[in-house]
C-alpha cells in the first residue's frame, strides 16, 4: 500500500478538503451532527464538545503536515528523501481516514447509525494498524517524523472515541452500561495505554475524560466516576510506560535504521 510523492502531494490535500467540507455540512445541516448525537445516547456517548475541541487543533497539525508534504523535495539529499518517505508512507491511511470520516458524516446526519458505523470501523482500525504495525519510532530530529506521529496518532486517538461512541449508539441506543461493558472499557483502555506513547496515550485519557463528562449528564454519576478513575489510571499507565521505556529516538534523518532508544530501551509506538 504505497503512493508516489507526486501523487501524494495532491491526493492528501484533496481528501482533507473533502473531509473538511463534510464536517461543515454536518454542523450546518438540519438536523446537524449534534442533533443526531442528542437523539441517540448510550453508555459510551461523550460530551460532544470534547470532539469539537479535539477537531480544531488537529486540523492545524494536519495543515502543517500537508504543507510539508507538498514543499519537501526528496531529490535534494538522502535526508530529504527519508523525510519524504516518512510522510508518503502514511498518505494512503490518511486518505482512507478522511474519506471514511466524510462518508460517516453523511450517514450519521441521516441517523443511519449502523451504516455509519461501518466507516468508523474501517477508519479506526486502519489508523490503529498504521501506528502499531507500520509507523517507525518518532525521530525527534525529524520534523516529518514528529508531524506524522502527531497526525497519525491523534487520528487514531479520536478514532477510538468514535469507535466506542458510534458502536454503542448503533447497537445499544439508550442503554445503561452492564458489568461486562464496565470491565471491557477498563481492560480495553488499559491494554492500549500499556503500549502507547505520550501522544496516543494522551488521546486515550482525553477520550475517557470526554466520556466521563458526557455520562455524568446522560446516564449516572457512578458510571461517570468510574470512567474518571479509568482516565486517571490510563494516565498513570502511560506515564509509567514512557518514563521507564522512552519511546522516541533522535538521529540524523538521513540514517535508515534505529532499533532502540538512546538508552537501549525497547521502542513503543
Amino acid at each position: 500500500m504505497g503512493l508516489e510523492h507526486s501523487t501524494s502531494r495532491w491526493v492528501a490535500p484533496v481528501s482533507f478538503a473533502v473531509n473538511f467540507a463534510a464536517q461543515q455540512y454536518g454542523m450546518l445541516s438540519s438536523p446537524n451532527m449534534k442533533d443526531v448525537h442528542d437523539a441517540h445516547l448510550s453508555f459510551w456517548s461523550p460530551q460532544p464538545y470534547f470532539i469539537a475541541g479535539f477537531f480544531f487543533p488537529q486540523q492545524i497539525f494536519q495543515v502543517a503536515w500537508l504543507y510539508r508534504l507538498y514543499k519537501l523535495d526528496g531529490s535534494k539529499s538522502a535526508a530529504n528523501a527519508q523525510e519524504v518517505q516518512t510522510m508518503v508512507d502514511y498518505v494512503p491511511y490518511y486518505v482512507v481516514g478522511n474519506l471514511c470520516i466524510a462518508t460517516w458524516m453523511i450517514f450519521w446526519n441521516s441517523s443511519a447509525l449502523k451504516t455509519s458505523n461501518i466507516f468508523v470501523l474501517i477508519n479506526s482500525f486502519s489508523q490503529l494498524y498504521y501506528i502499531f504495525r507500520r509507523l517507525d519510532p518518532m525521530n525527534t530530529a525529524s520534523t516529518s517524523s514528529v508531524l506524522t506521529h502527531i497526525v497519525a496518532k491523534t487520528f487514531a486517538g479520536i478514532g477510538v472515541l468514535d469507535l466506542v461512541h458510534n458502536g454503542s449508539v448503533a447497537y445499544f441506543d439508550h442503554q445503561q452500561p452492564s458489568m461486562p461493558i464496565k470491565v471491557l472499557t477498563g481492560l480495553g483502555f488499559g491494554a492500549l495505554a500499556s503500549v502507547s506513547d505520550w501522544i496516543f496515550g494522551g488521546c486515550l485519557v482525553y477520550d475517557l475524560v470526554g466520556l466521563a463528562v458526557g455520562q455524568r449528564i446522560y446516564t449516572s454519576t457512578g458510571w461517570s466516576n468510574l470512567l474518571g478513575i479509568y482516565a486517571v489510571t490510563t494516565a498513570v499507565i502511560v506515564s509509567a510506560r514512557n518514563w521507564f521505556r522512552p519511546p522516541y529516538v533522535k538521529r540524523d534523518p538521513g540514517l535508515q535504521t534505529v532499533d532502540a532508544a538512546e538508552d537501549g530501551s525497547e521502542i513503543v509506538v
